[in-house]
C-alpha cells in the first residue's frame, strides 16, 4: 500500500465536512490500507480521511492494543467525562488540553459495509471523539482549553 501526506492545518480540506462512504469496493478498502499505513508510519493514534485530503467519513484508531476501521460513525451515546492532553497528526508541534466523554458508543459501518457497534471509555472514547471531529472539520484546537508547544 502507499504512504499518504498528511495534510497540516491551514489547509481547508481540514475544516470541510465529509460525505458518507456509498461504495464498500476496492476504492474504500485501498483508502483504508492507505490510512493505515500513513498512521503507523506517522506513529499516531488515529487518522480520518480528511486529513489525508479525502473528504469521506471514515477514521482508523489505532490504541491500547486495539485497531478499529469506522466507516460513516455515528456516535450514538455518551457519558461522563474526562479532560486530558491532545495532539494531532494534523497539528504538529502543539498539544492541548481538550474535555471529551469518558465513554462512548459508536455505530459505524466496516469496510465492507457490515454494521458494527463499539463502545469505548477512557483514552480510546477521546481518541474515537478526536478523529470522528475530523469528519466534520472540527480540530482538537478548536475545542482546547489551552494549546502549546508539545513536548518531547
Amino acid at each position: 500500500m502507499a504512504i499518504r501526506n498528511i495534510i497540516q492545518i491551514g489547509d481547508e480540506t481540514l475544516r470541510k465536512k465529509s460525505f458518507p462512504v456509498t461504495d464498500f469496493g476496492e476504492k474504500t478498502h485501498t483508502l483504508i490500507d492507505d490510512m493505515r499505513d500513513t498512521l503507523f508510519k506517522a506513529d499516531g493514534a488515529g487518522l480520518a480521511a480528511p486529513q489525508i485530503g479525502v473528504l469521506r467519513r471514515i477514521f482508523i484508531v489505532s490504541a491500547e492494543d486495539k485497531y478499529f476501521e469506522c466507516v460513516n460513525p455515528v456516535i450514538t451515546d455518551t457519558k461522563g467525562r474526562q479532560v486530558g492532553e491532545e495532539a494531532c497528526l494534523s497539528v504538529r508541534g502543539k498539544q492541548g488540553v481538550v474535555e471529551r466523554p469518558m465513554k462512548i458508543t459508536v455505530k459505524a459501518q466496516d469496510r465492507y459495509g457490515k454494521p458494527f457497534t463499539v463502545k469505548a471509555s477512557g483514552f480510546l472514547a477521546r481518541a474515537f471523539c478526536h478523529e470522528y471531529d475530523h469528519l466534520d472539520g472540527i480540530l482538537y484546537v478548536d475545542k482546547a482549553k489551552s494549546v502549546g508547544e508539545e513536548e518531547n
